[in-house]
């Protein structure tokens, strides 16, 4: 039975659901929330050490900038009410990709990490304003200045996922097959699910089902 460390989730369907239920994009972000808080909880319950949300990408700026804007207040007043209780359940917050929000969020997001730093039941890495490629570039110029060798575990110390172990399970919400520049380095072999439920309708009993079937399959990495 293969051992799971670490679940990743490309978060697709929030605005989707929301047209079709609420007829308000806003609304089906609102509603995935309460699915990332389940499945917190189920990642703490299940004692995997490492979650990593895919929140906002570098190519979301490209949609209204209304929707980025409930976006963002969505975020500040998720950090301001709940980092207390993430701080005291021992979670741990690291943020990937660049910061470049408000002062006000950014504040927010240094401050939370930095709360967090030293908790170890879990450790939650939120992807924002991230994309693989520019992740992969910036490890390459880091490489260059630094005159190290390009090879696998250089590359591996320069990437923002330093320290942090490779995503055993890849899920993706919403019925899209594709991975959106998201950890393409890291998902090298990661075990990957494409959820046809959209991310507001995910639920335990999917996350339950999927990591059954995880546990379940012969992962070879190149043997027979």
């Amino acid at each position: 039975m293969n051992r799971l460390n670490h679940v990743a989730i490309i978060m697709d369907g929030n605005g989707r659901w929301g047209i079709k239920y609420k007829n308000s994009r806003n609304a089906g972000h609102k509603e995935g929330l309460k699915t990332v808080e389940k499945i917190i909880k189920e990642t703490i319950k299940k004692k995997i050490k490492f979650l990593t949300l895919f929140a906002f990408s570098t190519e979301n700026w490209k949609r209204p900038k209304k929707e980025i804007n409930y976006l963002f207040n969505l975020l500040e007043n998720f950090l301001t009410n709940r980092i207390k209780d993430l701080h005291k359940q021992n979670i741990k917050l690291k943020i990937l990709g660049s910061k470049k929000f408000s002062k006000k969020l950014n504040k927010l997001l240094s401050n939370s990490e930095k709360k967090t730093s030293k908790n170890t039941k879990l450790q939650i890495n939120l992807a924002l304003n991230y994309g693989s490629k520019s992740e992969l570039i910036g490890a390459f110029k880091k490489i260059q200045i630094s005159k190290c060798q390009i090879n696998e575990k250089n590359i591996g110390r320069y990437l923002q996922t330093k320290n942090i172990p490779d995503p055993d399970l890849l899920i993706r919400t919403g019925n899209t097959k594709r991975l959106s520049n998201f950890l393409l380095w890291q998902l090298a072999y990661s075990e990957i699910f494409f959820e046809k439920k959209l991310w507001p309708a995910f639920n335990e009993k999917d996350f339950h089902r999927i990591i059954k079937e995880y546990k379940n399959i012969k992962r070879n990495f190149g043997r027979i």
